[in-house]
């Protein structure tokens, strides 16, 4: 009989996830016609009970891996076996793959594939060899942390954090200190004009703050004529909806907007190359998330 697998996405909210659909297209496109993935809410205090299970060797389906959101990134650290040098550095977790031994509990072994996705996501803009000087990150999370070693893997130079919060083992000032590089840290106390002044001088721009947060901030930019960098590329990991405000600022004054469904794209590919052990089609799985993207409209 052959062993069936499973593997889902857990976060708390994550009824809204579209890696569903990432994942069943690349399973559907690899032939794997054994394996399931789905999304299960997991607060936080139910998140040790959910690593247990991976770790039982149970009949029917297997365990082969979990999709990692909101609010778990940074608090399973403790909770794993193994965690890879880029999840270490980032101090972010988006990905588990359990590993099943002959006898005994799995091991479980954290990853980062937010870093791919957030480079990927900006190759598909910059021209080949395009290497931005100045970028800023608005946020201090665990997606800004994987913002930094995405902008160090591009070569930019120089980096900017603005947020309300930099203090902390879980903040970017800590995430650099580890990757060994220095960056701007810039307080965002509530002068948006101000903000606005120091995104439009940036070649690249990651938002990583949740739906809403940057709005104000898009209508600082909007009411201000600034003048946008030649270059001025902005990835916004929001993707629904959109396009946000703050891209629609962007674009009206003249930059470059990427949707957070291309990071979202590109960090799924090498979690389901992690999980199942094959390549996946980037074109199978682009295209069902487009699908489903344009559905949602």
């Amino acid at each position: 009989m052959t062993q069936s697998y499973r593997a889902a996405v857990i976060g708390d909210p994550v009824t809204h996830s579209l890696s569903p659909v990432l994942h069943r297209a690349a399973y559907e496109q690899l032939g794997l016609d054994n394996w399931t993935y789905e999304a299960i809410t997991v607060t936080a205090q139910q998140l040790p009970q959910m690593l247990a299970q991976l770790r039982e060797s149970t009949a029917g389906p297997q365990w082969a891996g979990l999709s990692v959101t909101m609010p778990h990134k940074q608090q399973m650290f403790n909770q794993l076996d193994f965690v890879d040098p880029l999840a270490q550095v980032t101090g972010a977790v988006n990905t588990v793959v359990v590993s099943q031994p002959q006898t005994g509990a799995a091991m479980l072994a954290g990853f980062n594939t937010d870093v791919a996705g957030i480079v990927g996501a900006l190759r598909e803009v910059l021209a080949p060899g395009e290497r931005p000087a100045k970028a800023v990150v608005l946020g201090a999370g665990a997606t800004a942390c994987s913002a930094l070693a995405a902008l160090t893997q591009l070569e930019v130079s120089s980096i900017c954090v603005a947020a309300r919060n930099h203090a902390g083992p879980h903040r970017v000032l800590a995430a650099a200190h580890r990757m060994g590089i220095e960056i701007e840290p810039w307080v965002w106390n509530g002068n948006q004009e101000a903000l606005a002044a120091l995104l439009a001088q940036a070649e690249v721009v990651i938002s990583t703050v949740p739906k809403g947060v940057s709005d104000p901030v898009a209508a600082a930019l909007t009411g201000s004529g600034a003048v946008l960098n030649p270059a001025a590329t902005l990835l916004d990991v929001v993707y629904s909806p959109w396009p946000t405000q703050l891209a629609k600022a962007w674009q009206k004054l003249g930059g470059r907007a990427v949707s957070g469904h291309l990071m979202l794209l590109h960090q799924a590919e090498p979690q389901v190359r992690l999980m199942t052990g094959k390549t996946p089609s980037l074109g199978a799985m682009r295209e069902a998330l487009e699908q489903a993207l344009s559905q949602r409209v």
